[in-house]
């Protein structure tokens, strides 16, 4: 008698003078910024350069529960280092700079408050350390923090400050009229959010029920299967604050992938991945009369486990897309995200009269 196995998925990211600059230009051991990273005691301006104001916000999919961040299947694509946001209004900036309450005008780059009233009170010009630029990059001074004028300024964000990337954006805090986003390298754009969102896509877990719990019989066939509506498409929204962009980056399952955790087994399709049907299903339940076929997505262990089990993997491969302000969009590298449990085998039992 064929004794099979049912699987249930359930669902269940340089400085001049005395400024100090911390660590060195692409130097994999530059660290991170301490200290105040003051405003005007409004969390929205007293956060620090590692901090940004990117508002996320769950747009599609539940979110909740057990799950977690997906890793991009091009394991050499990454979200973006670093990019400049607004973060002061001048009035803010004069406010926290003569309280004492602002020091770092960059991601790498702090300054004493003599030097902040210098260049934005007196309008002393200060050294950008901008790698982007030609030459020697020198910011031109402000007077009176550019009170009168509207706009922001603006000051380079790294979610990582010790990722040598994130030195690509070293021009220091610079203003911007209201509306305008600055044309220069790593400024913000619909895409970037897009990318910024892909660590912030959280997917369910791919939590798997065996029948009977975590044990298969060698040469009988495991069925593996999902129902439809199991798995749905997640999505968030990114906007960043006073620029008018946003970015919506969505995630699309479209196929299970099944690893039996050891080379003496077989996988159906041999591919090991089982991809979802037209209603969202994945696979085909076993029922009585199906014993004599192989089913069209599970795995047949050809040895038994010694007291050791198999580590079972079983992960959904996520499409990622987005779309944007003005019309963007475009693809981004899919994702997966992938559990494992334990998978004991025994033999058939057999006795001769």
């Amino acid at each position: 008698m064929l004794v099979s196995s049912a699987f249930t998925l359930t669902v269940a990211m340089w400085c001049a003078g005395p400024a100090y600059a911390d660590g060195t230009p692409g130097s994999s051991t530059a660290t991170a910024p301490t200290g105040p990273h003051g405003g005007t005691g409004d969390q929205s301006v007293n956060a620090s350069v590692g901090t940004s104001r990117i508002k996320i916000t769950q747009v599609k999919g539940s979110g909740g529960g057990k799950g977690g961040t997906l890793a991009p299947i091009d394991s050499n694509w990454k979200p973006p280092a670093c990019w400049y946001e607004p973060v002061y209004t001048p009035e803010q900036l004069k406010k926290a700079s003569e309280a004492g309450n602002v020091d770092y005008v960059g991601i790498h780059e702090s300054w004493s408050d003599s030097i902040f009233i210098d260049h934005y009170d007196k309008g002393e010009p200060e050294d950008n350390f901008d790698l982007n630029a030609n030459s020697d990059s020198v910011a031109d001074g402000y007077k009176n923090y550019n009170i009168g004028k509207g706009g922001y300024f603006w000051r380079s964000v790294a979610p990582d400050e010790s990722d040598p990337d994130s030195w690509q954006c070293g021009r220091i805090m610079f203003w911007q009229p209201a509306g305008q986003v600055p044309k220069i390298p790593h400024a913000p754009t619909p895409k970037m959010l897009a990318e910024y969102a892909y660590n912030k896509v959280k997917v369910p877990e791919t939590k798997i029920e065996l029948k009977p719990q975590t044990k298969s019989t060698v040469n009988l066939p495991t069925w593996v299967w999902l129902d439809k509506g199991t798995f749905k498409d997640v999505a968030v929204r990114a906007e960043l604050p006073n620029t008018g962009l946003w970015a919506e980056t969505t995630a699309k399952p479209v196929s299970l992938h099944l690893d039996p955790g050891t080379d003496d087994a077989d996988t159906f399709p041999a591919s090991g991945t089982c991809t979802f049907n037209k209603d969202g299903s994945i696979g085909t339940p076993y029922k009585s009369g199906d014993a004599s076929q192989n089913p069209p997505c599970g795995i047949n262990y050809l040895h038994a486990t010694d007291g050791n089990p198999y580590q079972l993997k079983a992960s959904i491969t996520w499409k990622i897309s987005w779309k944007g302000t003005g019309g963007a969009g475009g693809d981004l590298p899919d994702g997966t995200f992938q559990t494992t449990q334990d998978m004991n085998v025994q033999e058939i039992q057999t006795i001769n009269r």
